[in-house]
């Protein structure tokens, strides 16, 4: 069997359910005796690669006019979304949040995979949009985020002021497609099983506990866990 259990996560930063995702996979993991050789891979993916902001856009209105719903129901959408982010420990502000194409973001992401330090970038990023009100297309701020873990200066700089790693975006978005990811957070574990939105801490551990036991992978995803809740597509999020 190999050693290394990949995990492969497709997610957007924009995606708050990702967020909430990401923390219920690391408490999975901390309930897993192997966790030590558990590999965690970031994909990108974007729910509106051609989103625009314009001044004045606050989240209440965008979802509101994405769904095509009333105020009200866009204000308790968003009262829900933040007490499910509270049971898992986080603190959404989207009264703060800056709607944003988290395409630049995403190409930082590559640069820090680079590095293994995808995964304190995807703490980051999440933490600058949805809990600090942080505009994450902003170059200077993905630069200072980028600092903050530890991406040399230059680097960042090299990267944000150019299109590299534009194609490793668009392929991991490509891949997504073709394996049928609808909606994110998307979790594949080791090319086998697939986990699609953020659910329960459970549903996590016994995937993780199968996937070893198995210990032979093959690449054909089979979808084990899938919900029209808890994840975000590119109508919304539910």
């Amino acid at each position: 069997m190999d050693n290394k259990l990949k995990i492969q996560i497709w997610s957007d930063i924009m995606c708050p359910y990702c967020y909430i995702g990401k923390r219920r996979i690391e408490e999975a993991l901390q309930n897993f005796e192997h966790k030590e050789a558990v590999e965690i891979e970031w994909k990108s993916f974007q729910l509106d690669a051609n989103f625009i902001a314009s001044p004045g856009d606050n989240t209440i209105d965008h979802l509101a006019k994405k769904y095509q719903k009333d105020i009200t129901w866009a204000k308790e959408m968003i009262a829900n979304m933040t007490q499910n982010a509270k049971n898992s420990g986080l603190d959404f502000h989207f009264e703060k949040a800056i709607l944003a194409n988290s395409f630049h973001a995403h190409r930082l992401l590559h640069l820090a995979k680079k590095h293994n330090l995808a995964n304190e970038l995807e703490e980051q990023l999440f933490k600058a949009y949805l809990t600090d009100g942080k505009d994450v297309n902003d170059l200077k701020t993905l630069s200072e985020i980028g600092q903050k873990i530890g991406l040399d200066p230059k680097a960042i700089e090299q990267v944000l002021h150019s299109d590299a790693y534009a194609k490793e975006v668009k392929e991991d978005i490509e891949e997504a497609n073709a394996i049928g990811v609808q909606g994110v957070p998307f979790f594949v574990f080791d090319n086998k099983y697939a986990i699609s939105g953020a659910q329960p801490v459970t549903a996590f551990v016994e995937t993780l506990e199968k996937v070893w036991q198995e210990g032979k992978f093959d690449s054909k995803v089979t979808l084990l866990n899938t919900t029209p809740t808890n994840s975000c597509d590119i109508n919304g999020c539910d």
